[in-house]
């Protein structure tokens, strides 16, 4: 049974340096899927990613996306839930990408910074949420 909101469980693994596979579709109505670094605030999860790239692209406030992820320790335990993008800033998306090279890579900064990029954070509102096995 889907929920509404990230419970504990998602939570906890979505606090760990997983990979989450964000699915969105384009304006030629295929669909793109691509594995992201995440984050949570509050009740949101958080993504980034720079201008210019496809999902900066095919991802507005309003949008429709789907993501799922895997527990790295168990394969079995997994994540997937459907939500509407509620915000695209640019604002603190820098710090955010540095903050997650921290998560993900232990680095201080994100090593993979180009010249002259620019970075969006993109806040993700879960409507629909399935955990496998369920912890509810």
């Amino acid at each position: 049974m889907a929920q509404t909101a990230l419970n504990r469980g998602a939570k906890e693994l979505l606090a760990q340096p997983v990979f989450v596979h964000v699915a969105v579709v384009q304006s030629d109505g295929t669909p793109h899927l691509t594995p992201v670094w995440v984050d949570i605030e509050g009740d949101n999860v958080v993504i980034n990613t720079a201008l210019g790239r496809s999902k900066a692209r095919n991802i507005h406030k309003g949008s429709v996306i789907a993501l799922s992820a895997l527990d790295p320790n168990n394969p079995y335990q997994a994540i997937a839930f459907q939500g509407k993008v509620v915000e695209v800033t640019e604002q603190g998306a820098d710090a955010h990408i540095d903050y997650l090279a921290k998560k993900y890579l232990g680095l201080d900064t994100y090593p993979n910074r180009q010249p002259g990029e620019r970075r969006i954070k993109i806040l993700i509102h879960p409507e629909k949420v399935w955990m496998q096995p369920s912890d509810s």
